[in-house]
């Protein structure tokens, strides 16, 4: 640790545990790769959205998509019956801190990238893909904290690019 004209600047974050006293389940969940999405409802003025990396693609008849979204996104409270799971890439790391709400976004987070409106929602114009879903659970079941948000597959564009993934509390291309 060293001062710099009264700042201290650490080695290490200064907010984490050391690793003897963090949850052993969520430091190897970080360690497994996870997709960067952000989840996007409605039109116009109505839009919401969330990030959502705990995202889970079942192929079927209907194929389905299962994300653990937190229940105080504005997704929930819009009561959706369609939704958009856009799929970032590479350059869309700052786009997934704004709609996690960790990044400021003057304007509103859909004045961050360029945005269309689909029959599902707001489409990201260049994701690596994106999937256009029917809701099909108002009332959601629970995967340890989170309520599991259910939807059937209607539509899927696959993009040209590779997807973001988040890694370690970290973005990697």
């Amino acid at each position: 640790m060293s001062r710099l004209d009264g700042v201290t600047i650490h080695s290490e974050h200064p907010f984490w545990h050391a690793d003897d006293e963090r949850d052993p389940l969520r430091r190897l969940r970080g360690r497994m790769a996870a997709p960067v999405t952000v989840l996007t409802a409605g039109s116009g003025r109505g839009r919401v959205g969330h990030t959502v990396s705990s995202v889970l693609l079942a192929e079927g008849e209907p194929a389905q998509v299962l994300a653990l979204l937190d229940e105080e996104s504005e997704v929930w409270a819009a009561e959706p019956e369609r939704i958009v799971v856009n799929v970032l890439g590479p350059t869309h790391a700052w786009l997934a801190e704004v709609f996690a709400g960790t990044a400021p976004a003057p304007g509103g987070p859909f004045t961050q990238g360029e945005w269309t409106d689909s029959r599902w929602g707001p489409v990201l114009a260049d994701a690596a893909g994106w999937i256009g879903i029917r809701v099909v659970d108002a009332a959601p079941a629970r995967a340890g904290w989170f309520p599991v948000l259910a939807g059937d597959v209607e539509h899927v564009h696959v993009g040209g690019g590779d997807a973001l993934a988040h890694v370690r509390g970290r973005f990697q291309h």
